[in-house]
């Protein structure tokens, strides 16, 4: 009896622990912290990573991974290790309170506080610090950063002698004023040059530090005004200007000898180096005046042994209309043997004669023209930067033209190595894109000798890729749904696929369109086969077509519903800047393969090495309740690293199975979500299903208010971490349930012609079998959406009126003005969305009207009776601001009660912390008012009128 009750003593002792646990509030969001940049030493003996807040001082954090070594840098950030594994550098960011409190005192650039660079010499205490830094590059051992201007602080003395400098410089310009103004009395006023004729000097250069970090030899470089150091860090290049005559330097680090490679220029630019270090490539204008309408660039070239750069390429040796480019990204092919630039079109310049203000502004339409007219405006820049590629060989030789109008994208093979590349051309199919979005392309081969091409596929929807040996070019049939292999040797065309029977599409896509592929994975070295994916499965393609396919994974995830992807991760290939390309994955090579459970939405990772038999140990154990992002390696050792969380754990750092970092210990105080996966029948009887966040102390004898919130289907992330933030658009999940809701997102599956009704058939439903719970608060639901999601939330408040409370967040109400609307961001046409994409109306207005009427909730405004809080935007990029309005104006009109939140020059979601801020106060007002019943705040009852605006939020209860 007497354990009975001590154990009854301490249950009992045990709840109020439980229920005590806080609520989230809007303040917590700017301390919640996430794992920023991370990375392993090439040996994967240390890791580097940041843990920042939402609004604050980040800091970096390194730790060895086969010792307890540990150091924290604050505010470090940016981080690169060195290739011998010995030392960290980074930048320290100023305070944030010094950088915010400057902002608010309008500090000048000059004035604003500045980074300094650190240098940690790895296992030890032994911190460098180097204030006023503006960047750094780090190669191999060698490290360079350029740094701010000095600050001067002068003295008492300087300071008097500078206002005397002053005053006597005053004195001898009111001396020249007045012998200006006796000449100007003899001779007129042509004897007085205009003011502001001579050209300004351009700003002087900053120091420039070279240090190698193993030996501590280091070297300073006055008045550097751009850098640049080679893979290898055996050679630096130097852009300086000492304001009488810019020049280009080039260092050899290693015997620290200096040469002059070009002097006297106006303008220098993308800088190549080769892989090696030993050849320089750049464009340079040197012969125009500074404000010359047209500035022809050559192409300049230097290697140790010249005496200085000379010219490889100009206008004088191209086709007529043609220049070298000054904006494409000149690059060395990987052996050094040839090198990539841009051809330009020679644009005839503006006509300074014209009078501004007699000279009418417009933009012309044309029905001919590629592209719409603000698809040409947002792409202007561009466009007027558009590069053709072409390739010189090394010791000598012409240019060769590569791309050109006809083949605007050319990719060479091998990295620049070999003999063809792919070009590609969407010319002859750019004006049905308005209504398609198809992305067809035509294929070329083409030599890498001569420049000669030739078609080699046409129709190719989403273009092709290259093998990485050069011998194939790949390429997915929408239509056909196979994988195509072109043999760049003998032109043979194969279909690599033919034998797979399971689906290489989206077997779930429902939009009106061909399904996309599920995707490949890469290909095995040597070019000898190609890996493509299902849905399930991974699958070894023969690329000559000639052997039949196989299962790499032995359809075990089909049989079992696991999906099996492969992280391509740093290390395992050459990505970047560019020629670089996928690498080969190679027999023997150990793989990093994520699992997917799409029955229970559970996640796991599992390694396999090609060449052997794939054999899990066990099926049921390779996934868990969990989710991974953000997968590193090491790039010299088998030494992996990812982020791990669930939806009560935040995203930690884990490298080999241990766990590294520890964020947001403060999550244990407040009242968290748990997370369930339900199934149930809709209305057209099919099954569905969607997630249900309940708050961690949930009470069954309790009810409970509900949103909805929805866009597609989302039950895959079931396992996702939701931090606490104030929201780019939707609520936040993680504040609403702590805050004594339940969230219900359930799947939507459409049909064509009718995405308003199935969304109807999926929440509806599931609102109906949500009431069966007794902990359900039927009279307290509501609906939250935003773009397709508010689109949806529009149209069900005109369906039924079941929800107490909706906000819908820039939605499409009336689907025949947004059918021919513009995406502003891009420029492009609505249309495409809904006859062949998310809209899924599959029809034009014309040919379909009663569709897109049916489908609009602006037609039915009458039958709304749900109070509609809504978003949208005055610089809305994608869904057009006009679609709110029409809204809002015939709710009104109607008397309905409905608000229109809109965010002064934000776009389609909200990008300001602070308008995401007011969003996320402004959301847990409207729904606490309709579903919990607190009172409402003055923007709802009175509004916010015009007079107080920037005055009063209206954000105060009454």
């Amino acid at each position: 009896m007497r354990t009975c009750i001590t154990v009854l003593f301490f249950v009992v002792l045990g709840l109020p622990a439980q229920a005590q646990k806080k609520a989230l509030d809007p303040s917590v969001y700017d301390k919640w912290e996430s794992i920023g940049e991370r990375m392993l030493s090439p040996d994967g003996k240390w890791l580097v990573y940041t843990i920042t807040p939402q609004e604050g001082d980040a800091r970096l954090e390194v730790r060895g991974t086969s010792n307890e070594y540990a150091k924290e840098i604050p505010r470090g950030v940016d981080a690169l290790i060195t290739e011998d594994g010995r030392f960290v550098v980074f930048l320290i960011k100023p305070f944030f309170k010094d950088t915010r409190e400057a902002r608010i005192r309008k500090r000048t650039p000059d004035q604003m506080p500045k980074d300094s660079l650190g240098i940690l010499e790895l296992g030890t205490d032994k911190l460098t610090k180097v204030p006023r830094v503006k960047s750094y590059k780090l190669a191999e051992n060698w490290l360079a950063y350029l740094l701010e201007k000095p600050v001067i602080v002068p003295d008492s003395a300087t300071r008097l002698k500078g206002l005397l400098a002053r005053a006597d410089s005053l004195a001898k310009l009111a001396d020249s004023l007045k012998r200006q103004a006796a000449e100007v009395e003899t001779k007129g006023w042509k004897a007085v040059r205009t003011a502001g004729a001579r050209a300004s000097e351009p700003e002087a250069g900053t120091g420039l530090v070279l240090v190698n970090l193993g030996t501590g030899l280091e070297r300073r470089f006055p008045l550097t005004t751009e850098y640049w150091i080679s893979t290898k860090g055996n050679t630096l290049v130097v852009e300086t200007d000492t304001l009488a005559r810019a020049r280009v330097l080039w260092v050899n680090t290693g015997s620290g000898r200096v040469d002059t490679v070009l002097r006297g220029f106006n303008d220098a630019k993308n800088y190549a180096l080769d892989e090696a270090g030993g050849q320089l490539a750049f464009v340079a204008e040197r012969d125009s005046a500074a404000k010359a309408l047209l500035k022809f660039y050559k192409l300049w070239y230097y290697t140790p042994g010249m005496d200085s750069a000379v010219i490889r390429a100009d206008r004088s040796g191209l086709a007529a209309g043609l220049t070298v480019s000054p904006d494409y990204g000149n690059v060395f092919s990987k052996d050094g043997d040839r090198l990539f630039i841009g051809l330009a079109p020679i644009r005839p310049p503006k006509d300074t004669a014209l009078v501004d203000f007699e000279t009418a502004r417009l933009d012309v339409w044309n029905y001919n023209d590629d592209y719409l007219s603000p698809q040409q405006l947002v792409q202007v820049n561009n466009e007027l930067k558009r590069s053709y590629l072409a390739v010189l060989p090394k010791g000598g030789g012409r240019v060769v033209p590569l791309g050109d109008a006809n083949c605007e994208t050319v990719i060479p093979s091998k990295e620049g190595n070999g003999r063809f590349a792919l070009g590609m051309s969407s010319r002859g199919y750019r004006i049905q894109q308005q209504w398609e979005e198809s992305g067809l392309q035509k294929l070329f081969l083409i030599d890498l000798r001569d420049g000669s091409r030739k078609l080699i596929r046409d129709r190719v929807r989403g273009g092709a890729t290259l093998s990485p040996g050069g011998d194939y070019v790949l390429w997915y049939d929408w239509k056909g749904h196979n994988w195509y292999t072109y043999s760049t040797g003998s032109g043979r065309v194969a279909n690599i696929t033919a034998g797979i029977r399971a689906a290489l599409y989206d077997e779930e896509d429902d939009h009106p369109d061909d399904p996309p592929p599920h995707g490949m994975m890469g290909w095995l070295e040597g070019d000898q086969a190609v890996y493509v994916y299902d849905k399930f499965d991974i699958w070894q393609c023969d690329a000559t077509g000639q052997v039949a396919p196989v299962c790499l994974t032995r359809g075990i995830g089909r049989r079992h519903q696991l999906t099996f992807r492969h992280v391509r991760l740093d290390g395992e290939e050459r990505r970047g800047r560019g020629l670089r390309q996928d690498s080969a994955l190679h027999y023997r090579q150990q793989l990093l393969l994520t699992v997917f459970d799409q029955r229970e939405m559970k996640a796991g990772q599992l390694f396999y090495t090609i060449g052997e038999p794939f054999a899990p140990d066990t099926v049921h154990s390779m996934t868990a309740a969990q989710s991974f992002s953000g997968f590193f390696k090491a790039m010299k050792a088998p030494v992996y690293g990812s982020l791990q969380g669930s939806f009560d754990k935040s995203y930690d750092i884990f490298v080999g199975g241990r766990q590294y970092s520890h964020i947001n210990p403060q999550q244990a105080n407040y009242n968290w979500l748990t997370v369930e996966l339900h199934h149930w029948k809709m209305l057209d009887g099919k099954v569905s299903e969607g997630l249900l966040y309940k708050p961690e102390n949930f009470d069954p004898s309790k009810k409970y208010p509900i949103i909805f919130y929805f866009y597609e289907r989302d039950a895959r992330t079931r396992y996702n971490y939701i931090a606490p933030q104030p929201v780019r658009a939707s609520i936040n999940v993680a504040y609403f349930v702590s805050n004594g809701y339940l969230v219900f997102d359930p799947n939507i599956y459409y049909k064509t012609g009718q995405p308003g009704e199935d969304a109807y058939n999926s929440v509806v439903s599931a609102a109906k079998y949500l009431s069966k719970f007794p902990w359900v608060d039927t009279t307290k639901m509501g609906l939250q959406g935003h773009s397709w999601g508010g689109y949806q939330v529009a149209y069900l408040v005109t369906r039924t009126h079941q929800f107490a409370a909706a906000e819908a967040g820039a939605p499409v109400a009336n689907m025949t003005s947004a059918y021919g609307g513009i995406r502003w961001e891009s420029g492009i046409s609505r249309q495409f969305q809904y006859e062949k994409s998310q809209s899924r109306i599959g029809s034009t207005l014309w040919q379909r009207p009663d569709l897109y009427l049916k489908n609009s909730p602006l037609f039915r405004a009458d039958k709304v009776t749900t109070p509609l809080l809504m978003m949208h935007n005055d610089a809305d990029g994608a869904v057009p601001w006009y679609q709110g309005i029409e809204y809002f104006s015939a709710l009104r009109r109607l008397g309905k009660k409905v608000w229109l939140i809109e965010y002064n020059g934000e776009g389609h979601g909200l990008t300001e912390r602070r308008d995401r801020k007011d969003w996320s106060i402004r959301l847990s007002q409207f729904f606490g008012y309709y579903l919990k019943g607190e009172r409402p705040p003055r923007w709802m009852v009175e509004g916010v009128p015009a007079t107080m605006k920037g005055i009063d939020w209206g954000l105060g209860a009454d």
